[in-house]
């Protein structure tokens, strides 16, 4: 495993983070135990994944409490979240006790503002993090996070105003091989702020469902957003697998966001033993080829919001 500094926070984390929300959900969207998520959890661990994502939406904050109470709690960096809709300044600390008595914890390494829509921010910012800054003064968490909500924020809005504020020690952003706003929105600012950043939506249902890559390809050159070529071919991604270049689209993909200037931790959900290896051989693999990268950038780069569906209920 890799291991970087996530920002101002000086964590050391691993460039692979185990998200456990998703279709996946560590297991529970496929129907598995919750003991068959534990023991996926900790086979991430045992790989070297030291930082580990949750939420109160997944419903995964318990598994992955059974799952680090075996571990010296400062060899892993726990980060989760709370939806600012429904959420009152009154409540978010009791938001807070409740995920460090699910996570069997006395203090959160990371808490983040959920999927905050740019609407919410204003009351995210004026209302909840003062609130949260004080579960930080008491020892209850360690930084202050925010999410983004990509489908709903193509442009990357609510992440701009956020930079602007010095409260947010680490944000979560969308970005892939067919989504790179962040290139130039965001991750040049969070470098100069020395904030964390968390790449989510590195690999969607385009990328790993062929059928869903060549529809949403037929639809983009319909409007004649990317050439024609590459819906006429049968695999239009074909170009990024060679030798010397990936061993698959999803590896590319994978490859493409942990080598992205100012990314730090690509995270990966699985709910296969199998899948979490192969995740991770993908994180830690070198750079794709510059040419596939200035090819990627050509046709894809002016793109926004492609690729970005939210999991399914399952």
């Amino acid at each position: 495993m890799e291991y970087t500094t996530l920002g101002r926070t000086e964590l050391r984390v691993s460039v692979a983070g185990l998200g456990c929300g998703g279709n996946s959900k560590i297991g529970q969207g496929a129907g598995q135990s919750f003991d068959d998520s534990v023991r996926l959890v900790r086979r991430a661990l045992d790989l070297g994944v030291n930082f580990l994502d949750t939420a109160q939406a997944y419903g995964t904050e318990t598994i992955v409490g059974e799952a680090i109470k075996i571990m010296p709690r400062d060899q892993v960096v726990l980060s989760t979240k709370h939806a600012v809709a429904g959420t009152s300044a009154e409540k978010i600390s009791k938001v807070v006790d409740s995920a460090l008595k699910k996570l069997q914890t006395d203090y959160i390494d990371i808490f983040h503002l959920h999927g905050v829509h740019p609407k919410q921010y204003t009351r995210a910012f004026e209302e909840l993090a003062p609130e949260l800054d004080r579960a930080r003064d008491a020892g209850k968490i360690r930084f202050l996070g925010i999410t983004e909500t990509s489908p709903n924020d193509h442009q990357q809005t609510m992440l701009q105003r956020a930079l602007r504020d010095d409260c947010w020690d680490v944000m979560m952003l969308g970005f892939s091989m067919m989504h790179q706003v962040a290139r130039s929105a965001v991750l040049p600012y969070t470098k100069e702020r020395r904030i964390g950043t968390l790449m989510m939506f590195v690999v969607r249902n385009i990328f790993s469902d062929p059928e869903k890559l060549l529809t949403t390809m037929d639809d983009l050159a319909k409007n004649q957003l990317v050439p024609a070529w590459l819906a006429a071919t049968g695999n239009p991604l074909d170009f990024l697998i060679h030798d010397g270049g990936a061993d698959s689209i999803v590896d590319a993909a994978y490859r493409y966001a942990r080598h992205e200037p100012g990314a730090d931790v690509v995270l990966f959900g699985t709910s296969q033993e199998s899948h979490l290896e192969k995740n991770i051989s993908s994180i830690l693999k070198p750079p794709l080829p510059p040419s596939d990268c200035a090819k990627l950038a050509d046709l894809f780069g002016h793109l926004r919001g492609v690729g970005l569906d939210l999991p399914s209920a399952a």
